[in-house]
């Protein structure tokens, strides 16, 4: 490949990108490798077989549950194997589940359809909506480029990548790591041009320096996407999942004190790792920054579209982090924080944050606004079934009493266990569902069981349930781990097996950090 294919090659990925993320793909929408489509294939086949013998089995089972409980427990059995095989859509599995529950018994359909109306759903959409709003005015790549262009930076390679690296992670702490890196593939793809240019190498996908801003796009994606509850949609059912089981909620401030905990060390750990596990040609290229900064001026200055976005997008993550704030310096029993908490929940600013691009006018002569409609149908529908379904499941497995039961059983077969080790093994079953399925089955079939197992050994179920949660975001080692995954394995310029190598080595110091920066800091910022 020349660098002029490369270059073109970054406006087909993009668009590509911009396909995966704008609505869920089942796996027959997806390109793989001989191999991988038939490890698919028979997954698939796997659960057209397995998931309705489990669901029959369980039905007629003497389990001596209760028959809601029981009912209960076949159903979500059903679905749980149908999201590890994606014998058919996950958002489909998902709907199929939640009707299976109301036709077995396990509910009337008004109590198990009530999670339809849950404030996430807000949280979702007005996430979703900023995210577009971002894309579509291009706020990520003029940033990156500012960033990249900066003294700072200067001539570095491996400062290049840090900083690329620490631009995903911002932007993932606030729209999920498959946006983010769709926004910012095509800026990396560029920048490898410049590289391999300034280098005198024909074919940049040799690069060992394009491997490595590569991996860091992707990975540095699902390191920040933990910093908030919004880094993701798996992240909002996890925390959803968790305040059912226990009661307490966690506010998007202690969420991000403890991310923040998780993510600081996991990112120094990343670059460290990723530049020497794919060192670079050279630590140096004398006018990369100048190159930089002449893309950066070839963009031009920021459009009215652009400020607005950017500006709605700050004034919604102030909006999130102020109860926090207001809670530090005036106390939770407070008049202030109690308002705060109670006027600004997160769906509600999150929408109307979200709202306001479609009312301020980029042109009002043209009545153009930085939202239209159009864009707002790009919204990936798939996922947000999920979170409604996944919703629905989690508050019947804590109304019916089967999360205590099988707590209860949990407990006597593995005995009690200290916080850390339900944490960390929490952790590592989380990584190695997200390794071969998607994070939102990870977090679907994991956290349950994490919080069952917590309150069996007489654990508080939070932190564990918490680290699995972010730990379902670090499934590293294969292309079909995350879609960030897939994205930059697409471009030719990363070797799976340079993937599985970096994957396979961040995914033990993921489980590590995680695990301790939940257990460390939880108490401190409120969590627990």
């Amino acid at each position: 490949m020349t660098t002029e294919d490369t270059a073109k090659a970054a406006t087909g990925v993009k668009s590509a990108s911009l396909d995966m993320f704008r609505a869920y793909k089942s796996l027959g929408e997806q390109a793989f490798t001989p191999a991988e489509e038939r490890f698919e294939r028979r997954r698939q086949t796997a659960g057209f077989i397995l998931a309705p013998i489990v669901l029959v089995g369980l039905l007629i089972a003497p389990l001596g549950l209760p028959w809601n409980q029981q009912a209960l427990a076949a159903a979500f059995a059903f679905t749980i194997v149908l999201w590890l095989t994606e014998a058919i859509p996950i958002p489909v599995a998902s709907l199929l589940g939640v009707a299976l529950m109301i036709l077995i018994g396990v509910a009337p359909a008004g109590e198990v359809l009530s999670a339809f109306g849950n404030t996430i759903v807000l949280l979702y959409l007005g996430a979703f909506f900023l995210a577009q709003g971002l894309l579509k005015h291009g706020v990520a790549q003029r940033l990156a480029y500012s960033v990249l262009g900066s003294r700072i930076v200067g001539d570095s390679v491996i400062r290049a990548i840090a900083a690329f690296g620490l631009v995903t992670c911002v932007f993932a702490a606030f729209v999920s790591g498959t946006v983010t890196v769709a926004m910012l593939i095509p800026t990396a793809l560029g920048l490898i041009v410049v590289i391999s240019r300034k280098l005198g190498i024909q074919d940049p996908t040799k690069l060992r320096i394009g491997t490595a801003l590569l991996l860091m796009l992707s990975f540095s994606a699902s390191v920040g996407g933990g910093i908030t509850p919004v880094g993701g949609p798996h992240k909002i059912i996890g925390r959803d999942l968790i305040e059912a089981a226990t009661g307490n909620p966690i506010s998007f401030f202690s969420w991000a004190g403890v991310g923040l905990a998780a993510a600081l060390p996991l990112f120094i750990a990343l670059i460290v790792l990723l530049t020497r596990m794919n060192k670079p040609e050279t630590r140096r290229i004398p006018g990369l920054r100048d190159s930089m900064r002449e893309e950066r001026r070839a963009a031009g200055p920021m459009k009215r579209g652009s400020i607005i976005t950017l500006v709605v997008f700050l004034l919604v993550v102030a909006g999130w982090i102020l109860p926090g704030l207001i809670g530090i310096f005036t106390g939770t029993e407070s008049a202030a924080y109690i308002w705060g908490d109670s006027v600004l929940d997160e769906g509600l600013v999150a929408i109307v944050g979200a709202s306001l691009l479609f009312l301020i006018p980029v042109s009002w002569k043209k009545r153009e606004f930085v939202l239209t409609w159009s864009d707002a149908n790009k919204t990936d529908w798939g996922t947000m079934l999920f979170i409604i379904c996944a919703a629905a499941f989690g508050s019947q497995l804590s109304a019916t009493g089967l999360a205590d039961h099988i707590g209860g059983m949990l407990g006597d077969t593995f005995g009690a266990q200290s916080v850390v080790v339900l944490t960390f093994i929490a952790v590592l079953m989380a990584i190695l569902v997200s390794e071969f399925g998607s994070n939102l089955a990870a977090v679907g079939v994991v956290v349950p069981i994490t919080i069952s197992l917590a309150i069996g050994s007489g654990v508080d179920p939070t932190l564990p349930a918490l680290a699995a949660t972010l730990g379902a975001s670090y499934g590293f080692m294969l292309p079909i781990s995350t879609p960030q995954n897939a994205l930059v394995y697409a471009t030719g310029a990363v070797p799976i097996t340079r993937m599985v190598r970096s994957g396979i080595v961040f995914d033990v110091i993921a489980a590590i950090v995680v695990t301790a920066a939940v257990t460390l800091t939880g108490s401190f910022f409120g969590v627990v």
